[in-house]
């Protein structure tokens, strides 16, 4: 997938744990120290995670480098 779609994969609800349909913004990067995580959203599939892996390998251009 390429393109602005790319930079926000769909998160479906349900088995995840979310409950609406929610999207990963790719390019709102932000490191957090894990002290400051307080509860968990939801967890996405490994399906979801490459797609993700691939938005991020877009934005940060890393992409066709390995």
């Amino acid at each position: 997938t390429a393109g602005v779609g790319a930079l926000y994969p769909a998160l479906a609800p349900g088995s995840s744990g979310l409950t609406k349909a929610s999207f990963a913004l790719v390019d709102h990067i932000r490191s957090v120290d894990k002290r400051r995580i307080r509860r968990m959203f939801g967890q996405v599939s490994p399906a979801e995670l490459a797609i993700i892996d691939q938005g991020l390998e877009l934005f940060l251009g890393l992409s066709g480098t390995q």
